[in-house]
């Protein structure tokens, strides 16, 4: 049987996270801070981490409640795989914006690769209830129940995800056919 590490499967989406620069129900920043999150967004395109976090801790140390600066630094900080700073930064976005499903999302990405599985479920549970349709964290909810070996929840948003039209992973789909013992 094959055990597939469960950051090999969240690292699959990752991957296609996009920089997200707004969030929804906050208000908006100054022109200053908002300039600071614009030019880290594209320095965090470029792989250029750190140059990143420099301009969203600045956005943030004109803005403390601009929600997507901390938002945009916990993916700078989740890349350079810090994952507590990660955790740092996507706690206070979901604080100053509770509806905030991408953060809740990739926070619980973090916990997932720290081995932290309950909380990571937590996480793409209310990203889920926050956003029914969000495939991703039906996704990586589906690669941490398949972790804690609790294959009938995975197969469960395995499935979700397939009726919301997206596709799975077939690494993540053989491996788990083989370690659940079902085809389908």
């Amino acid at each position: 049987m094959s055990r597939f590490d469960i950051s090999t499967i969240l690292s699959i989406w990752v991957s296609i996270i996009l920089i997200v620069s707004g969030c929804a129900g906050v208000q908006r920043p100054s022109s200053e801070a908002d300039a600071f999150l614009t030019r880290g967004v594209a320095y965090e395109k470029k792989g250029q981490h750190d140059r990143a976090i420099s301009d969203f801790t600045e956005s943030i140390r004109l803005d403390p409640r601009y929600a997507a600066a901390y938002y945009n630094r916990g993916i700078s900080h989740g890349r350079k795989g810090l994952h507590e700073r990660a955790i740092d930064d996507f706690t206070r976005a979901i604080e100053i914006d509770q509806r905030d499903a991408a953060a809740y999302y990739n926070r619980g990405i973090s916990y997932g690769k720290q081995g932290q599985f309950d909380l990571a479920i937590d996480d793409f549970t209310m990203a889920i209830e926050i956003k029914p349709n969000y495939a991703g964290a039906y996704l990586n909810r589906a690669a941490v129940y398949y972790s804690k070996w609790e294959y009938e929840k995975a197969w469960d948003d395995v499935h979700k995800v397939q009726a919301l039209g997206y596709q799975v992973p077939q690494v993540f789909l053989k491996a788990l056919r083989e370690d659940s013992g079902r085809q389908k």
